[in-house]
């Protein structure tokens, strides 16, 4: 699994509020995440009228692809009528495999709620069964 990160700072020229910046980070947000299927996010400059960093990010397995998505954002983060692009940064990053995982334990201090557990956990499962 590859993890492909794109965090960018968008300079918003004309902005005179947070409502002004919110319009313009919300089209761009909803632009990348329906054209290219992309997690998207204000992550700082919160309370600045003209500058939005946000972070993108992408999973997949081909890391060219996820390479020529990230490129290709870039490129239509450079066109944008209501906003500039400024600093911005890209990492690719590997997961490790399902295999490689440690397993999860769950440490339960107390046995009782334990058996609860379990025993709620048994009622659902047999809810929902066919007859």
């Amino acid at each position: 699994m590859l993890i492909a990160i794109l965090q960018f700072d968008l300079l918003i020229h004309g902005s005179t509020s947070l409502k002004d910046k919110r319009r313009v980070v919300s089209s761009v947000k909803d632009r990348l995440h329906r054209e290219h299927m992309a997690a998207v996010a204000e992550i700082g400059s919160l309370e600045s009228h003209s500058v939005a960093r946000l972070g993108l990010a992408l999973v997949g397995s081909d890391e060219k692809y996820l390479a020529q998505t990230l490129d290709r954002i870039a490129l239509k983060l450079r066109a944008l009528h209501d906003a500039e692009l400024g600093d911005c940064r890209r990492d690719i990053i590997a997961g490790r495999e399902p295999d490689e995982m440690d397993p999860v334990e769950i440490d339960l201090p107390d046995p009782f709620l334990a058996q609860e557990l379990l025993r709620h956990a048994d009622s659902t499962n047999s809810d929902h069964k066919a007859p």
